[in-house]
This record gives C-alpha cells, structure tokens and sequence, in this order.
C-alpha cells in the first residue's frame, strides 16, 4: 500500500489499521467515511505512530481516538 498518495482506500486501510491495533471495542464509531482527504497528513501520522508501537496505555488510547475525533470532518 503506498500511502503516499492521498485516497480514500488509503484512509480507510489506515483507520481499519489503527482500530485493529488499538482493539477499539466500538469499531463502528470510528469510519474512514468520517475522513476526508484535506486533514491525510495528520492522519497518516497517527497511523504511523501507531504501527511503531507494540502497546498503549490506557491514556495513549485515549489521546489517541480523542486526536482522531479532531479530524473528523464537521
């Protein structure tokens, strides 16, 4: 997957990567349909982030899906 490239495919293979990592129990609140391509950057530093860890802390997690809230779309 080049991520390099803004999509929506790419969005939504790092939102399905980041919930899957995290383990989000609410899978559902969290969509790559909520994303759009204006705030990629921002997300793809999330994912990235997130795929070099190997565990969060219950606070990690937190910031973590709260930083996702701030990028969805209004």
């Amino acid at each position: 997957m080049d991520l390099s490239k803004k999509s929506t495919e790419n969005i939504e293979f790092m939102i399905e990567g980041i919930k899957n990592k995290l383990r989000v129990v609410n899978a559902a609140a969290i969509r790559s349909s909520h994303f759009d391509e204006e705030k990629y950057e921002e997300l793809r530093d999330i994912y990235e982030m997130v795929m070099k860890k190997d565990s969060f802390s219950i606070s990690e997690m937190e910031a973590i899906v709260n930083e996702l809230g701030s990028l969805r779309r209004a």
